[in-house]
Order: structure tokens, then C-alpha cells, then sequence
């Protein structure tokens, strides 16, 4: 009995070693401003630019990502103030609202007060970040940071001055960034790097569980890899660059025929965006090949009875493949049904967001430079 106790009091403490951040996933900007009848004003107003965060060339018009549905709750301060956020692999910063900031977004989250928290520190540089979905200008400051149980020390993160009217219609009140700090405003050392640096995970890295449909269990596991998420073996493939979580693609096919991404291209794995996103030419050719048809606005429709006899999409990275079923790249709402390939990629830069994440459990090895992926559960 000795012997088993031993085991057991072992694996009571290897699964204290997962920090558990669960998601919400809640309601998108777009059924939010469809409730209200504002979608088609919204969307000719602010086109669908998911790329602007990955263009570093100054400012630029807003623009929107209005599925993004998944978010988590953190806290700032002492005593804790608490935050929905994006955890977003396409960026590298952490922002919150403040209680300086007039914008319209401000009126309707939650604001951070820093003269309410003990252990906040003013840093007094300014800070301004571009977004898929808008942009927000702001000041940096220090202080502690929750999230999913581990609470990171002296955490520099931003407090939002103004933001975007788009942010006004997103339900998550900031972004907490987890790609690296090469691509961080201000060069501000990222949360998950310091939770590395501050010894507060037991491996160094983070796992991305986003489940389909609406189900719960949406979450991202800080310092672990939990196999109950996914099946068969994880993949592991090298980033080609260490600034966003970029790796290579060779091609992506339907029914045997290369259709996209020919002679190859890159990908980031993207959890703050919501679709997979590729150059036009290539987005409208695979739209086309699974009966797709795009309307004025890059909306790709399909009629809701033919999702069961559409062909699976194969994304092959690094020479593994990696297949979407018509089931998980269409998204049905009381309004029809689409596909979730999007316009506005670049210069054969793809983003495979959330629709390629629901089908792949996503593994983030920060030292290594690896992505890990393996079919979710």
C-alpha cells in the first residue's frame, strides 16, 4: 500500500501543475449589433482588415472582427480588479480599460482604477497598438497580475486612454497578448514570459483548448498539456519565425487538387482571430471550390442543406495534414449559414484562427519554438 500511496500523492501533484484559465464563449459583435439592427451599417463602416495587427506600418482605419467569441477573466491589483480579455496568440501586449479613458468602449466595460490598488506603479510611457479589430492608445503601468490561479508580479501591461468605437460592441473588455516580446509595443515583457521568468510554471508552455458549437470547456492551460482535450498524437512543427506563432504551409488542398498556397506560404496560428484567413485569390478560390458565394462584403454563403455534402479542407503544415470538415468551417446563425474563410490575407501570409483551432488542440512551446497540434476531442 506504501508503494501506491506513492504513486498517488505523485500524480495529485504533477495535476497541480496545470493552471487552468477557462473561456467563456460568448456572444460576437456581429449578433450583437444584428440583435440591433446595426450589422450592415457596422460592417460597410468598418471592414473585415484581420491583418492590421500583423502589418507593422503605423496607424490604420479601423476595422472589425466581429465573431470573436472566446474570452477568459483576469484580475489586476491589490485588491483584485477583474477583466474579460481576449487571450490573443497574434499579439503580445496586455490591456485593460481605464478609468482615464472617455471613449465609447470605456462606457460600457470595466475600467481599471489605479488608485484603488496598493501595489500599482505608474510608468508613465505611452502605448499604441493596432488591431484586427480597432486600435487603442493608452499609458503603460506596472502591477500584479491574475490569471488562472498563478499571479504574476510587477506585470507591465497597458490602460486604455481611447479605443476604437468598434471595441464599444465586443464583449471581452481588453486583450492579453501571448505571442512574443520581439513584436511587444514598447518591447513590455509579455505575461507568459514572465511567468517563465518568475518560475510560476512547471513547463514552458501553454495549450489551447477552444471547444465547437456552444459548449463549455473552452480554456487555456498555462505550463501543461491536458490530454483529456484531444486524441492520437500531438504533431510538433518549428516556427519559422519567433515574433507571432509562425510556422510553414505547404498547400492547402480539396478533393486531391491543390487549391491555395501553391509552392508554399506561412501561417500563424492565431487564437484572437476568429476565421482562416488567406490571401483574396486564394480565399475566393477555395470559397469556389466548396460552392461558396461572396457576397459584397467578403461574406462567403453557402445554402445551410448542402453542409453535409461539402468537401473537407486540408491544411498541410510542414508536411502534415491537417483536414477541416465542412461541419467545422461553417458556421450556421438564425441569419444562414458561412464559411469561415476570410478575405484580407497577406502577401501569402495565412492566419489560421479560431476555426482551425476548434478542430486542433494547440500546444505553445515558448523556449522550444515549436507548435504542438493534435485532433480535439
Amino acid at each position: 500500500t506504501m508503494k501506491w500511496l506513492i504513486v498517488l500523492s505523485a500524480l495529485v501533484a504533477f495535476s497541480e501543475c496545470l493552471h487552468k484559465m477557462p473561456l467563456i464563449k460568448g456572444k460576437t459583435a456581429r449578433q450583437a449589433l444584428q440583435e440591433k439592427g446595426l450589422w450592415d451599417e457596422y460592417r460597410k463602416r468598418y471592414p473585415y482588415n484581420p491583418m492590421a495587427k500583423f502589418v507593422q506600418a503605423g496607424t490604420e482605419s479601423m476595422t472589425n472582427d466581429a465573431d470573436l467569441s472566446y474570452y477568459g477573466v483576469i484580475s489586476i491589483g491589490t485588491p483584485p480588479q477583474s477583466f474579460s480579455v481576449i487571450f490573443d496568440t497574434g499579439s503580445s501586449n496586455l490591456w485593460i480599460p481605464s478609468v482615464y479613458c472617455s471613449s465609447q468602449a470605456c462606457q460600457n466595460h470595466r475600467k481599471f482604477d489605479p488608485q484603488q490598488s496598493s501595489t500599482y506603479v505608474w510608468d508613465g510611457r505611452s502605448l499604441s497598438i493596432q488591431y484586427g479589430t480597432g486600435s487603442m492608445t493608452g499609458y503603460l503601468a506596472s502591477d500584479n497580475v491574475e490569471v488562472g490561479g498563478i499571479t504574476v508580479s510587477k506585470q507591465v501591461f497597458g490602460m486604455s486612454q481611447t479605443e476604437a468605437p468598434f471595441m464599444a460592441h465586443m464583449q471581452a473588455d481588453g486583450i492579453l497578448g501571448l505571442a512574443f516580446q520581439s513584436i511587444a509595443s514598447d518591447n513590455v515583457v509579455p505575461v507568459f514570459d514572465n511567468m517563465i521568468k518568475q518560475g510560476l510554471v512547471s513547463e514552458s508552455l501553454f495549450s489551447v483548448y477552444l471547444s465547437s458549437n456552444g459548449q463549455q470547456g473552452s480554456e487555456v492551460v498555462f505550463g501543461g498539456i491536458d490530454s483529456s482535450h484531444y486524441t492520437g498524437q500531438i504533431t510538433w512543427i518549428p516556427l519559422t519565425s519567433a515574433t507571432y506563432w509562425q510556422i510553414q504551409m505547404d498547400s492547402v488542398i480539396i478533393n486531391g487538387q491543390t487549391v491555395a498556397c501553391s509552392g508554399g506560404c506561412q501561417a500563424i496560428i492565431d487564437t484572437g482571430t476568429s476565421l482562416i484567413v488567406g490571401p483574396n485569390s486564394d480565399i475566393n478560390n477555395i470559397n469556389s471550390w466548396v460552392g461558396a458565394s461572396t457576397n459584397q462584403y467578403g461574406d462567403a454563403t453557402v445554402n445551410c442543406q448542402n453542409v453535409g455534402s461539402m468537401p473537407d479542407v486540408t491544411f498541410t503544415l510542414n508536411g502534415n495534414a491537417f483536414t477541416i470538415p465542412a461541419s467545422a468551417y461553417v458556421t450556421q446563425s438564425s441569419y444562414g449559414c458561412n464559411t469561415g474563410f476570410g478575405q484580407g490575407g497577406y502577401q501569402q501570409l495565412w492566419i489560421l484562427g479560431d476555426v482551425f483551432i476548434r478542430e486542433y488542440y494547440a500546444i505553445f512551446n515558448y523556449p522550444r519554438q515549436y507548435i504542438g497540434l493534435a485532433k480535439s476531442v
